[in-house]
């Protein structure tokens, strides 16, 4: 057991490292590219940090044969993701719903959309027929997924065309201020932070390919279910990259690339529900888990929701260092954990 649990953060610290070199040259390729560092975090940072998620998932059911170890794995870093977002309001001074932008609304609302469309596939799965061995739910899943990459880039394209794109303070900033490629220097930094943003994110993929093989082990070891596992233990690990990633931003002054970071993956992390259930060659992987992931998703709801709300609201207030959303957040994950335990 003691080979599994050093294997298990052996594989967490290399995610670790490399999560935090993704972040440095994430945040510069925003730069470089003129991007919005908001996209850049909903879509290239929660893509390649979600895809320690995908592997892991993609093992569990592949090589495992553990479907309850795949969809705690999934949603239960949904639900550390959010999480997250309590430890990053701890970092800075005003809550901080309050000084990211309001857009982020737009991914918040697909998030719960799609969350309420996983969960309604696991309550219908035994009434619903498959295609093949798919479940119908699963095309869903992908089409509202690509319906909210769509929508995300629409919305941040209408925000830079009118030039209100904002920094992590709170103030404007012109369209014409953000870098332009305009010499062959900055191109071949350019392309020195795509090969180096690469290779680190090869190193994650690699090493979460590891993750559900100890895991497995280390549940059936100490007499945890995987449901329990997945959700807790497999989440943060494979979460690790999100982790890093957003703590650096904010370090950065990157708030909106943390937020859609945190956001986007979750968004990417449903979508790899789907490509799952494909792999999965027992059936519908709807079918087979446990109903207990229905409590994931509604806490996850409810979590997004409250981030929601503080996007709308936007506190100006802190209790112990966290705003009312933050500790609602932090609450209603604690006893999600009690609950399934």
């Amino acid at each position: 057991m003691m080979t599994d649990i050093l294997g298990f953060v052996a594989a967490a610290a290399i995610i670790t490292f490399s999560g935090t070199q993704l972040s440095r040259h994430g945040d510069r390729l925003a730069e470089l590219t003129g991007l919005s560092k908001a996209w850049i975090g909903l879509i290239l940072m929660a893509t390649v940090t979600s895809l320690p998620e995908l592997i892991t998932a993609l093992s569990a059911v592949i090589v495992v044969k553990a479907p309850d170890l795949a969809m705690g794995n999934i949603l239960g870093s949904c639900a550390f993701n959010l999480l997250l977002l309590s430890v990053l309001d701890v970092m800075v001074k005003k809550p901080i719903t309050s000084l990211v932008k309001p857009g982020h609304l737009v991914a918040g609302s697909f998030s719960i959309i799609l969350l309420t469309t996983s969960g309604i596939g696991i309550l219908l799965s035994h009434q619903v027929p498959l295609l093949a061995w798919i479940s119908p739910f699963s095309f869903l899943l992908v089409l509202i997924y690509m319906l909210a990459v769509r929508g995300i880039f629409q919305h941040e394209r209408s925000q830079l065309t009118r030039g209100e794109t904002r920094d992590f303070k709170g103030a404007t900033v012109s369209s014409s201020e953000i870098t332009q490629l305009d010499n062959p220097a900055r191109r071949r930094e350019l392309l020195r932070s795509m090969l180096v943003y690469s290779g680190h994110a090869v190193v994650v993929i690699a090493a979460a390919l590891f993750l559900p093989y100890f895991g497995e082990n280390i549940a059936q070891k100490t007499g945890l279910s995987d449901t329990f596992f997945g959700t807790l233990f497999l989440a943060i690990a494979t979460s690790l990259p999100e982790l890093v990633i957003s703590i650096s931003a904010v370090r950065l002054g990157s708030l909106d690339m943390a937020m859609g970071n945190l956001l986007g993956s979750n968004l990417f992390n449903i979508f790899v529900l789907s490509i799952t259930d494909v792999f999965y060659a027992g059936g519908s992987l709807f079918a087979v888990v446990s109903s207990t992931h229905l409590l994931s998703i509604l806490a996850s709801v409810m979590m997004t929701a409250v981030v929601a709300l503080g996007l709308v609201i936007r506190p100006e207030k802190k209790v112990w260092r966290l705003s009312m959303d933050s500790l609602t957040i932090l609450i209603i994950y604690l006893l999600l954990i009690l609950v399934i335990l």
